[in-house]
């Protein structure tokens, strides 16, 4: 197989690109993101309660297909809750990829339980449900409808696939590994909002999801992040324990229980309007962008650049490239020039198992996702080099 031409690569980049500095994932804040701000403004109603939490929390609802969106200040502490309100406590395995952002794994951490890392797959970028079939089938078995760890005594309580880059994992599958080992299935869909598994958005297969609106995401409300579930009883615990867990009064202050601190306030709520009114726009401009480097960079050997799945319809939030299997030891230098050229690039996260916290923390055989870490590029991706 040929090696990469770093200098073919880079040309054909330029003449796609703007000239000057591309960032990796620039926020598109073009619409009524400043009127509706200045609203919240002008009625000071900028902390955690006013009109716009409700109208972003019907939108996105609505966007997602999902019968409840519930608001928060990140994503994390979106997952974190989603965890809690499945059931995940102190002691538990969560079953989690390790090529993901350590957000997945800390969110875990914070209910007092376990990351157990699994695998990934080249097909969807996300967790390989046949090898985890397997690897399930070895190491657990089902006592009283639960999921047990053979080789630690631990319940096994959830499964949460991430949607890498906004490309949606092979979901069914893995909701049927969840039915048959009696998990509970979350579905990290930090980075796929606008993304859809056989014409059903992300988030839609388990009993919750989490999303993001981090600075870098395809909508933006600064921070910010969702609750997504289609059980109404769920809906209502989340926003209570996002609240404080405070019982309605007119003056009183009454908690029945444990409660977060992680209301969205207004003002992001506000940004978040504005920017679901264009998201189909940032769609289309990040699809225009994800075909031309499919198609340019085609003429490059030595690499392939990542695209969606037939069964799926990406939001391409960062667009991917992927270096042949003999190519790996050309990452670094191709890291180098891209981002000395203006042309902002990074690798994939660092496998999680690897991080010194993490370490010792059970998990299978990880090599998908050991190559897959050295074999992937994210390239400049914001919704405005679409436009160009």
């Amino acid at each position: 197989m040929s090696k990469v031409n770093i200098p073919q690569l880079v040309s054909i980049l330029k003449d796609i690109l703007p000239i000057g500095f591309n960032a990796l994932h620039e926020p598109n804040l073009k619409g009524n993101e400043l009127k509706y701000v200045t609203d919240c403004i002008e009625s000071g109603w900028v902390s955690s309660v006013g009109s716009y939490v409700d109208l972003f929390e019907e939108k996105l609802a609505e966007f997602t297909g999902m019968k409840k969106a519930i608001v928060v200040v990140n994503g994390t502490a979106a997952l974190h809750m989603c965890l809690k309100l499945v059931g995940v406590i102190e002691n538990d395995e969560v079953l989690i990829p390790t090529l993901t952002f350590v957000a997945t794994a800390n969110a875990v951490t914070y209910c007092g339980a376990i990351p157990h890392f699994v695998d990934s797959e080249e097909e969807s970028l996300g967790i390989d449900p046949i090898k985890l079939d397997a690897y399930l089938e070895e190491i657990t078995i089902i006592r009283k409808n639960e999921c047990f760890n053979k080789l630690t005594g631990r319940r096994i309580k959830a499964l949460v696939p991430m949607h890498t880059f906004g490309h949606p994992v092979n979901i069914e599958l893995l909701v049927k590994i969840a039915e048959k080992y009696h998990l509970e299935l979350v579905e990290d869909a930090a980075e796929s909002l606008g993304s859809y598994y056989k014409g059903i958005h992300t988030g839609n297969f388990g009993k919750i999801a989490a999303l993001s609106f981090n600075g870098n995401k395809i909508v933006t409300t600064g921070g910010g992040g969702a609750i997504l579930t289609n059980d109404l009883e769920i809906a209502k615990m989340a926003k209570h324990i996002t609240t404080t867990a405070k019982i309605p009064h007119k003056w009183d202050f009454i908690h029945d229980c444990i409660g977060y601190n992680y209301r969205l306030p207004n003002i992001n709520a506000a940004i978040g309007v504005a920017q679901l009114e264009n998201i189909d726009y940032f769609l289309t401009s990040k699809r225009k962008l994800a075909n031309q480097y499919i198609d340019r960079l085609s003429n490059v050997q030595g690499l392939s650049v990542y695209k969606e799945q037939e069964f799926s319809e990406s939001n391409y939030w960062l667009n991917t490239i992927l270096l042949d299997i003999n190519n790996i030891y050309q990452r670094d230098e191709i890291l180098t020039e891209l981002n000395n050229q203006g042309i902002m690039s990074r690798p994939v996260w660092k496998s999680l198992h690897t991080l010194e916290m993490y370490k010792d923390c059970p998990r299978m055989s990880l090599e998908g996702a050991e190559l897959l870490e050295k074999r992937i590029i994210n390239i400049p991706s914001s919704v405005l080099l679409g436009e160009k």
